[in-house]
């Protein structure tokens, strides 16, 4: 199949001079490599604190009493889902949504015979939260379980301030809206670590039955929906809307829930477009180095060519013809070094430390995502191509007379 006839001057030009083609390739191919790898890292970076925020603390989706969550620091108990057995069974029928819990949102002081600390608790359904909380990680002891009645679990930070141990009993004082005060006894059964040490320090989780005996109310401050899929997130969110907003609920996301995250998502993309255009510029320069270096050497044979009546515009088109195959065959390279090198540190991981704030490291990969790789290549396209510009322009202006006196 033959090829248009100044394409396949370009790629003989190209052919012809290997050993500059090679190096411009290498640096195309090394950039476009970089920017998947550092996409993809950054791309794992955001999963896997979504799925430990999801998991450990909101859930995908909260549903509450419009005006909950700017009122619960002051007045929860205005707040309340007064009948929220029947909502639950409403919203765990939605395809794509695995389970509905209840929660019960409270505050109050721990003490263990010695000291007191202040806590913010939950009163959950211990097997249904069992899913949502997977990334609760459990240093001592073990989860609760409905059979667990006189049960806590506390987080880490509050073990340590009130040097608590597993079997150890703890008492849990609450003051009601009415101004009197409840106190339950309960057993200490597991310490965990989240993603948050701020979570660790306060955090504290009771059975559901006995965090109404305590408040003495049956109604609800949250229902927490587990989805099948994070990314169906804000579609069902939206269709939840629709179906409770008349009845004075709303739902809130876990992206809403979660200001840490939200932050943490804006600094990353800012450095990651700061590092995009580092290594753009560093692709652009390397190819316009290279670019000019050939026809630095070429200076002669484009005199040739406008001495023999070539059209300068003909050799501008044809040093871009060469620079848009560089630029081609640069990403192509480059996106396929960079989804092997992903899949090959991903199959292996990288040991992550504690990022700040947190308890927990974790295995970072390098997760590829098609628009991160085509970007890229399109970085590495553009950039071959733009830094071209100039000098095929400089090119097809020569002074013929110079040009074919170039190195005698």
């Amino acid at each position: 199949m033959k090829m248009p006839g100044q394409l396949s001057l370009a790629m003989r030009n190209l052919l012809r001079h290997r050993a500059r083609t090679a190096a411009t390739l290498a640096a195309i191919s090394i950039g476009v490599a970089s920017l998947i790898l550092a996409g993809g890292f950054i791309k794992d970076v955001f999963v896997q604190l979504a799925e430990a925020t999801i998991h450990s603390q909101t859930g995908h989706i909260q549903i509450a009493r419009e005006g909950f969550w700017a009122m619960r620091a002051r007045s929860p108990e205005t707040h309340m889902i007064e009948k929220p057995d029947e909502l639950k069974a409403s919203l765990a029928r939605r395809p794509g949504v695995e389970q509905v819990v209840t929660r019960i949102n409270f505050s109050g002081m721990l003490n263990n015979g010695k000291r007191d600390l202040g806590v913010m608790g939950d009163g959950i359904e211990p097997d249904g939260e069992a899913k949502i909380g997977s990334f609760l990680r459990y240093i001592e002891g073990r989860p609760l379980t409905d059979k667990d009645i006189d049960g806590v679990v506390v987080g880490q930070g509050v073990a340590r301030t009130l040097d608590l141990k597993i079997g150890d009993r703890v008492t849990l004082i609450i003051n009601l809206a009415q101004g009197a005060v409840n106190t339950l006894d309960f057993q200490l059964i597991g310490v965990f670590q989240s993603f948050s040490k701020e979570f660790d320090a306060r955090a504290i989780r009771i059975p559901l039955t006995a965090t109404r005996e305590l408040l003495d109310t049956q109604a609800a401050h949250l229902l927490v929906m587990s989805l099948a899929n994070t990314d169906d997130t804000d579609r069902i969110a939206n269709a939840v809307r629709e179906q409770i907003a008349e009845h004075g609920f709303q739902a809130s996301t876990w992206r809403e829930l979660s200001d840490f995250y939200e932050k943490t998502v804006q600094l990353y993309d800012a450095q990651f477009g700061v590092l995009r255009l580092i290594i753009f510029l560093m692709v652009l320069l390397s190819v316009a180095n290279s670019i000019n270096m050939t026809l630095f050497e070429r200076t002669r044979e484009f005199g040739t060519l406008l001495a023999l009546g070539d059209n300068p515009r003909r050799v501008f088109r044809l040093i871009m013809t060469e620079s848009a195959l560089l630029g081609f065959f640069g990403a192509l390279l480059g996106m396929m070094l960079g989804c092997s090198s992903a899949l090959g540190i991903s199959a292996i991981g990288i040991e992550m430390p504690p990022p700040p704030n947190s308890n927990l490291g974790y295995i970072g990969l390098i997760r590829l995502d098609p628009v991160t790789v085509f970007t890229s290549g399109a970085v590495g396209f553009f950039a071959a191509f733009i830094a071209s510009v100039f000098p095929a322009h400089r090119a097809a202006n020569l002074e013929i007379v110079e040009a074919l006196r170039h190195g005698v």
